[in-house]
């Protein structure tokens, strides 16, 4: 059981943007997918959510289920769920308010109160600004949030896209701590993000983008000494 992409071929009009990609996220465990600006990774998670409409070919299968045969409101139905670049949080409505519009789906609303009461547990901070307008938040806050929205649909995968974005240090390494957590507790994470040092140290897979294509992949504490990685994403 995993979220599989096999051969997958997609772009926008006739820009290929990836080309014959394949790569699996097991349940459970961090899978980090790394590339250049422009590789295509936001594209992979926008692919594999069912936000870009051009997939010329490839298979996506969610715990052997075809997602590319089902609407995209269907696919957080079958346990996927995307936090986007940029945390896209609703700023006029409250912390709780965006918290509710992630639990929209029949899966997830049914068991709303639960959900928070486990979200909640996971996000303190999250917890005293409950009442608060999300626009109100600082960054860090922000993305926590967003995170925890992500959260309250009850996914069986979680997507990732640049959660350290724009973070102080100190609180890339919450983020990061927190993503473990998630995991931990049986939440498959497929992780984008251009932090490739603390991506690398908290993946248990990684695979890395390149021109359209898969050029690298491996355990990632191996990636970690690879001497390509290091030169191209670690600056040594």
């Amino acid at each position: 059981m995993s979220l599989e992409i096999k051969n997958l071929t997609a772009g926008y009009g006739d820009i290929v943007v990836l080309r014959d990609v394949s790569f699996t996220v097991p349940p459970d465990q961090i899978v980090s997918l790394l590339g250049a600006n422009g590789a295509g990774k936001t594209t992979s998670l926008n692919a594999i959510c069912g936000l870009l409409a051009d997939v010329k070919s490839g298979s996506i299968s969610l715990d052997g289920t075809d997602l590319r045969a089902i609407a995209p409101h269907e696919r957080v139905e079958a346990g996927l769920s995307q936090v986007p670049q940029g945390r896209h949080l609703f700023p006029f409505m409250s912390v709780r308010e965006n918290l509710e519009m992630g639990a929209y789906a029949q899966r997830s609303h049914a068991k709303f109160a639960q959900n928070l009461d486990w979200v909640l547990s996971i996000f303190p901070k999250v917890k005293e600004r409950l009442s608060q307008s999300a626009g109100s938040l600082s960054g860090g806050e922000q993305q926590m949030c967003a995170i925890a929205r992500g959260l309250m649909s009850q996914p069986k995968y979680l997507l990732l896209d640049e959660p350290s974005l724009g973070l102080a240090p100190i609180v890339v390494r919450q983020v990061m701590s927190v993503i473990k957590t998630i995991a931990e507790r049986g939440i498959g994470v497929l992780l984008v993000e251009q932090n490739v040092a603390q991506a690398l140290k908290l993946a248990k897979y990684a695979y890395v983008l390149e021109h359209a294509q898969i050029a690298l992949e491996g355990n990632a504490e191996d990636l970690a000494g690879d001497d390509r990685i290091r030169k191209a994403y670690l600056g040594l």
